[in-house]
Protein backbone atom coordinates (compact mmCIF):
# COMPACT_ATOMS: atom_id res chain seq x y z
CA UNK A 1 0.00 0.00 0.00
CA UNK A 2 2.78 2.76 1.15
CA UNK A 3 4.34 1.57 -2.58
CA UNK A 4 1.69 2.25 -4.60
CA UNK A 5 1.26 5.78 -2.44
CA UNK A 6 4.75 6.33 -3.28
CA UNK A 7 4.45 5.63 -7.08
CA UNK A 8 1.47 7.59 -7.35
CA UNK A 9 3.12 10.62 -5.72
CA UNK A 10 6.83 9.97 -7.70
CA UNK A 11 4.39 9.53 -11.35
CA UNK A 12 2.55 13.14 -10.04
CA UNK A 13 5.83 14.98 -9.70
CA UNK A 14 6.52 13.51 -12.97
CA UNK A 15 3.94 14.95 -14.57
CA UNK A 16 3.66 17.98 -13.11
CA UNK A 17 7.54 18.59 -13.86
CA UNK A 18 6.56 18.33 -17.38
CA UNK A 19 4.09 20.57 -17.41
CA UNK A 20 6.17 23.24 -15.90
CA UNK A 21 8.90 22.24 -19.00
CA UNK A 22 6.58 22.59 -21.28
CA UNK A 23 4.38 25.22 -20.10
CA UNK A 24 3.92 27.36 -23.46
CA UNK A 25 2.51 24.45 -25.26
CA UNK A 26 0.30 24.12 -22.36
CA UNK A 27 -0.44 27.86 -22.96
CA UNK A 28 -1.64 26.64 -26.52
CA UNK A 29 -4.61 24.75 -25.16
CA UNK A 30 -5.88 27.44 -23.01
CA UNK A 31 -8.31 29.00 -25.58
CA UNK A 32 -9.53 25.98 -27.09
CA UNK A 33 -10.34 24.76 -23.67
CA UNK A 34 -12.35 27.50 -22.92
CA UNK A 35 -13.97 27.66 -26.35
CA UNK A 36 -14.60 23.86 -25.50
CA UNK A 37 -16.31 25.02 -22.34
CA UNK A 38 -18.36 28.10 -23.10
CA UNK A 39 -20.09 26.70 -26.19
CA UNK A 40 -19.71 22.61 -26.23
CA UNK A 41 -19.98 21.73 -22.14
CA UNK A 42 -21.96 25.04 -21.36
CA UNK A 43 -24.83 24.79 -23.53
CA UNK A 44 -25.69 20.93 -22.08
CA UNK A 45 -27.10 22.81 -18.80
CA UNK A 46 -30.03 24.08 -21.43
CA UNK A 47 -30.46 20.60 -22.57
CA UNK A 48 -32.95 19.77 -19.61
CA UNK A 49 -35.72 21.67 -21.43
CA UNK A 50 -35.90 18.38 -23.99
CA UNK A 51 -37.87 17.02 -21.09
CA UNK A 52 -39.99 20.27 -19.83
CA UNK A 53 -42.64 22.37 -21.54
CA UNK A 54 -39.92 25.16 -21.49
CA UNK A 55 -41.72 29.11 -20.89
CA UNK A 56 -38.97 31.43 -21.45
CA UNK A 57 -40.96 33.56 -18.20
CA UNK A 58 -40.45 30.81 -16.15
CA UNK A 59 -37.08 29.97 -16.89
CA UNK A 60 -35.58 25.96 -17.29
CA UNK A 61 -35.97 25.09 -13.65
CA UNK A 62 -39.48 26.85 -13.48
CA UNK A 63 -40.93 25.47 -16.63
CA UNK A 64 -43.14 22.01 -16.49
CA UNK A 65 -41.69 18.82 -16.36
CA UNK A 66 -42.89 16.26 -19.01
CA UNK A 67 -40.82 13.63 -19.21
CA UNK A 68 -40.42 12.32 -22.80
CA UNK A 69 -43.63 13.90 -24.00
CA UNK A 70 -41.70 16.06 -26.88
CA UNK A 71 -39.85 12.94 -27.89
CA UNK A 72 -43.34 11.17 -28.16
CA UNK A 73 -44.41 14.40 -30.16
CA UNK A 74 -41.63 14.32 -32.95
CA UNK A 75 -42.19 10.59 -32.99
CA UNK A 76 -45.75 10.04 -33.64
CA UNK A 77 -45.56 13.60 -36.44
CA UNK A 78 -45.95 13.17 -40.16
CA UNK A 79 -42.48 14.66 -40.55
CA UNK A 80 -40.76 11.93 -38.19
CA UNK A 81 -40.80 9.50 -41.26
CA UNK A 82 -39.45 12.54 -43.86
CA UNK A 83 -36.90 14.56 -42.25
CA UNK A 84 -35.05 10.93 -40.51
CA UNK A 85 -35.86 9.48 -43.66
CA UNK A 86 -34.08 12.34 -46.06
CA UNK A 87 -31.29 12.59 -43.23
CA UNK A 88 -30.31 9.07 -43.61
CA UNK A 89 -30.62 8.75 -47.47
CA UNK A 90 -28.14 11.97 -48.21
CA UNK A 91 -25.89 10.87 -45.25
CA UNK A 92 -25.64 7.22 -47.09
CA UNK A 93 -25.52 8.91 -50.29
CA UNK A 94 -22.70 11.21 -49.14
CA UNK A 95 -20.90 8.42 -47.87
CA UNK A 96 -21.39 6.15 -50.85
CA UNK A 97 -20.17 8.56 -53.62
CA UNK A 98 -18.30 10.91 -51.52
CA UNK A 99 -15.90 8.97 -48.96
CA UNK A 100 -13.82 7.15 -51.75
CA UNK A 101 -13.31 9.89 -54.26
CA UNK A 102 -11.24 11.86 -52.56
CA UNK A 103 -9.18 8.53 -51.57
CA UNK A 104 -9.15 7.45 -55.40
CA UNK A 105 -7.89 11.45 -56.10
CA UNK A 106 -5.14 10.89 -53.46
CA UNK A 107 -4.14 7.50 -54.67
CA UNK A 108 -3.54 8.92 -58.11
CA UNK A 109 -2.41 12.66 -57.52
CA UNK A 110 0.42 10.83 -55.44
CA UNK A 111 0.96 8.72 -58.51
CA UNK A 112 2.19 11.95 -60.71
CA UNK A 113 5.56 12.43 -61.38
CA UNK A 114 5.49 16.15 -62.24
CA UNK A 115 5.79 17.97 -59.04
CA UNK A 116 4.33 21.46 -61.50
CA UNK A 117 1.63 19.46 -62.91
CA UNK A 118 0.99 17.65 -58.99
CA UNK A 119 1.28 21.28 -57.24
CA UNK A 120 -0.71 22.77 -59.90
CA UNK A 121 -3.80 20.07 -59.68
CA UNK A 122 -3.78 20.62 -55.93
CA UNK A 123 -4.14 24.38 -55.96
CA UNK A 124 -7.24 23.92 -58.25
CA UNK A 125 -8.94 21.25 -56.49
CA UNK A 126 -8.26 22.45 -53.10
CA UNK A 127 -10.09 26.12 -53.80
CA UNK A 128 -13.40 25.18 -54.20
CA UNK A 129 -13.81 24.40 -50.58
CA UNK A 130 -12.98 27.96 -49.39
CA UNK A 131 -16.18 28.99 -51.23
CA UNK A 132 -18.67 29.96 -48.90
CA UNK A 133 -22.25 28.00 -48.55
CA UNK A 134 -23.94 30.79 -49.73
CA UNK A 135 -21.66 31.63 -52.75
CA UNK A 136 -21.86 27.88 -53.55
CA UNK A 137 -25.64 28.08 -53.81
CA UNK A 138 -25.57 31.00 -55.99
CA UNK A 139 -23.74 29.55 -58.19
CA UNK A 140 -25.43 26.48 -58.55
CA UNK A 141 -28.52 28.74 -59.49
CA UNK A 142 -26.77 30.67 -61.98
CA UNK A 143 -25.68 27.83 -63.49
CA UNK A 144 -29.02 25.35 -63.46
CA UNK A 145 -31.85 27.41 -62.57
CA UNK A 146 -34.49 26.82 -65.12
CA UNK A 147 -35.34 30.14 -65.94
CA UNK A 148 -32.17 32.66 -65.74
CA UNK A 149 -29.47 29.49 -65.60
CA UNK A 150 -26.69 29.50 -67.64
CA UNK A 151 -27.36 25.92 -69.21
CA UNK A 152 -31.11 26.51 -70.17
CA UNK A 153 -30.58 30.13 -71.62
CA UNK A 154 -27.32 28.14 -73.91
CA UNK A 155 -30.23 25.81 -74.68
CA UNK A 156 -32.42 28.59 -75.86
CA UNK A 157 -29.85 30.47 -77.75
CA UNK A 158 -29.12 27.56 -80.07
CA UNK A 159 -32.80 27.20 -80.51
CA UNK A 160 -33.37 24.17 -78.57
CA UNK A 161 -36.71 23.26 -76.75
CA UNK A 162 -34.95 20.61 -73.82
CA UNK A 163 -34.72 22.32 -70.67
CA UNK A 164 -33.18 20.81 -67.27
CA UNK A 165 -35.42 21.19 -64.19
CA UNK A 166 -32.44 20.66 -61.88
CA UNK A 167 -34.43 22.64 -58.74
CA UNK A 168 -37.13 21.03 -59.11
CA UNK A 169 -38.13 17.57 -58.03
CA UNK A 170 -37.19 15.33 -55.07
CA UNK A 171 -34.41 13.44 -56.91
CA UNK A 172 -32.99 16.34 -58.70
CA UNK A 173 -31.90 18.12 -55.29
CA UNK A 174 -30.09 14.88 -54.14
CA UNK A 175 -28.12 14.51 -57.04
CA UNK A 176 -27.30 18.59 -57.16
CA UNK A 177 -26.26 18.39 -53.45
CA UNK A 178 -24.53 15.76 -52.84
CA UNK A 179 -22.03 16.00 -56.41
CA UNK A 180 -22.04 20.15 -55.56
CA UNK A 181 -20.49 18.62 -52.41
CA UNK A 182 -18.02 16.10 -54.31
CA UNK A 183 -16.68 18.69 -56.18
CA UNK A 184 -16.37 21.26 -53.78
CA UNK A 185 -14.92 18.71 -50.78
CA UNK A 186 -12.92 16.61 -52.97
CA UNK A 187 -9.63 18.41 -52.82
CA UNK A 188 -9.53 19.75 -49.65
CA UNK A 189 -10.79 15.65 -48.38
CA UNK A 190 -7.67 14.02 -49.76
CA UNK A 191 -5.21 16.16 -48.26
CA UNK A 192 -5.04 14.47 -44.86
CA UNK A 193 -4.71 11.03 -47.44
CA UNK A 194 -1.82 13.16 -49.29
CA UNK A 195 -0.22 12.94 -45.39
CA UNK A 196 -0.51 9.76 -44.79
CA UNK A 197 1.06 8.42 -48.59
CA UNK A 198 3.78 10.81 -47.79
CA UNK A 199 4.95 8.33 -44.91
CA UNK A 200 5.47 5.56 -47.84
CA UNK A 201 8.44 4.46 -48.00
CA UNK A 202 10.08 5.20 -51.74
CA UNK A 203 12.59 1.90 -51.84
CA UNK A 204 9.05 -0.37 -51.72
CA UNK A 205 8.51 1.54 -54.78
CA UNK A 206 11.72 1.14 -56.04
CA UNK A 207 12.02 -2.71 -54.90
CA UNK A 208 8.22 -3.42 -57.01
CA UNK A 209 9.52 -1.61 -59.97
CA UNK A 210 12.91 -4.38 -60.09
CA UNK A 211 10.37 -6.85 -59.62
CA UNK A 212 8.47 -5.09 -62.37
CA UNK A 213 5.13 -3.95 -60.71
CA UNK A 214 2.83 -1.66 -63.01
CA UNK A 215 1.88 1.83 -61.02
CA UNK A 216 -1.84 0.44 -60.71
CA UNK A 217 -0.17 -2.84 -58.37
CA UNK A 218 2.33 -0.60 -56.68
CA UNK A 219 -0.88 1.51 -55.91
CA UNK A 220 -3.08 -1.31 -54.65
CA UNK A 221 -0.43 -3.40 -53.01
CA UNK A 222 1.78 -0.41 -51.48
CA UNK A 223 0.30 2.90 -51.34
CA UNK A 224 -3.28 1.68 -50.28
CA UNK A 225 -2.62 -0.49 -47.55
CA UNK A 226 -0.70 2.24 -46.21
CA UNK A 227 -3.92 4.40 -45.73
CA UNK A 228 -6.25 2.25 -44.18
CA UNK A 229 -5.87 2.87 -40.55
CA UNK A 230 -6.32 6.62 -41.70
CA UNK A 231 -9.13 5.62 -44.26
CA UNK A 232 -10.84 3.61 -41.08
CA UNK A 233 -10.48 6.45 -39.13
CA UNK A 234 -12.08 9.23 -41.10
CA UNK A 235 -15.16 6.24 -41.86
CA UNK A 236 -15.89 6.05 -38.48
CA UNK A 237 -16.15 9.64 -37.71
CA UNK A 238 -18.24 10.07 -40.97
CA UNK A 239 -20.53 7.68 -40.17
CA UNK A 240 -20.60 8.76 -36.45
CA UNK A 241 -22.00 12.34 -38.42
CA UNK A 242 -24.50 10.62 -40.24
CA UNK A 243 -27.36 12.31 -38.50
CA UNK A 244 -26.01 15.67 -39.38
CA UNK A 245 -26.89 17.38 -42.37
CA UNK A 246 -25.81 21.09 -43.22
CA UNK A 247 -28.52 22.93 -42.22
CA UNK A 248 -27.52 26.01 -44.53
CA UNK A 249 -27.11 24.49 -47.94
CA UNK A 250 -30.01 22.09 -47.59
CA UNK A 251 -32.19 25.12 -46.53
CA UNK A 252 -31.00 27.59 -49.28
CA UNK A 253 -31.58 24.63 -51.62
CA UNK A 254 -35.08 24.14 -50.49
CA UNK A 255 -38.68 25.29 -52.54
CA UNK A 256 -41.85 24.27 -52.62
CA UNK A 257 -41.20 21.36 -55.07
CA UNK A 258 -38.56 19.41 -53.42
CA UNK A 259 -39.18 20.26 -49.95
CA UNK A 260 -40.32 16.35 -49.91
CA UNK A 261 -36.42 15.61 -49.99
CA UNK A 262 -34.94 18.34 -48.61
CA UNK A 263 -36.61 18.76 -45.46
CA UNK A 264 -34.16 17.63 -43.02
CA UNK A 265 -33.38 17.46 -39.24
CA UNK A 266 -31.54 20.48 -39.51
CA UNK A 267 -33.64 22.54 -41.14
CA UNK A 268 -36.57 21.05 -39.32
CA UNK A 269 -34.87 22.03 -35.78
CA UNK A 270 -35.03 25.40 -37.23
CA UNK A 271 -38.39 25.95 -38.24
CA UNK A 272 -40.26 24.74 -35.04
CA UNK A 273 -37.63 26.37 -32.90
CA UNK A 274 -37.19 29.78 -34.09
CA UNK A 275 -39.59 30.59 -36.54
CA UNK A 276 -42.25 32.41 -34.68
CA UNK A 277 -45.08 31.10 -37.30
CA UNK A 278 -43.98 27.68 -35.84
CA UNK A 279 -44.67 29.00 -32.21
CA UNK A 280 -41.16 29.01 -31.59
CA UNK A 281 -41.29 25.53 -29.81
CA UNK A 282 -38.06 25.56 -27.94
CA UNK A 283 -38.53 22.00 -25.78
CA UNK A 284 -39.49 20.60 -29.11
CA UNK A 285 -36.72 21.41 -31.03
CA UNK A 286 -34.48 20.41 -28.12
CA UNK A 287 -36.00 16.84 -28.23
CA UNK A 288 -35.38 16.59 -31.81
CA UNK A 289 -31.46 17.40 -31.61
CA UNK A 290 -31.33 15.27 -28.33
CA UNK A 291 -32.52 12.52 -30.10
CA UNK A 292 -30.27 13.28 -33.56
CA UNK A 293 -27.31 13.05 -30.82
CA UNK A 294 -27.91 10.43 -29.47
CA UNK A 295 -28.07 8.47 -32.64
CA UNK A 296 -24.97 9.91 -33.89
CA UNK A 297 -23.84 8.59 -30.71
CA UNK A 298 -24.86 5.06 -30.92
CA UNK A 299 -23.43 4.54 -34.33
CA UNK A 300 -20.07 6.20 -33.93
CA UNK A 301 -19.43 3.47 -31.20
CA UNK A 302 -21.29 0.67 -33.33
CA UNK A 303 -19.16 1.11 -36.27
CA UNK A 304 -15.63 1.56 -34.21
CA UNK A 305 -16.60 -1.83 -32.43
CA UNK A 306 -17.18 -3.46 -35.58
CA UNK A 307 -13.94 -1.80 -36.94
CA UNK A 308 -11.88 -3.13 -34.19
CA UNK A 309 -13.37 -6.45 -34.49
CA UNK A 310 -12.21 -7.01 -38.21
CA UNK A 311 -8.65 -5.19 -38.65
CA UNK A 312 -8.06 -4.21 -35.04
CA UNK A 313 -7.86 -0.63 -35.98
CA UNK A 314 -10.38 1.62 -34.20
CA UNK A 315 -10.64 5.07 -32.23
CA UNK A 316 -10.90 3.72 -28.88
Amino acid sequence: MTGALANNKKHGKTYLRRIVENRQMYLFLILPLIWLIIFKYGPMYGAQIAFKNYRPADGIWGSQFVGLEQFRKFFDSVYFSRTVGNTVVLSLYSIVVGFPIPIIFALLLNSVRSKKWKSAIENVTYMPHFISVVVMVGILMRVFDFYTGILHNLVVLMGGKWSLHVFTGDSNFRHLYIWSGVWQGTGWSSIIYMAALSAVDPQLHEAAIVDGASRWKRIFYIDLPTIIPTITITLILRCGSIMNIGFDKAFLMQNDTNMNASEVISTYVYKVGLKADSGMQFSYSTAINMFNSIINLTMISLVNSISNRINGSGMW
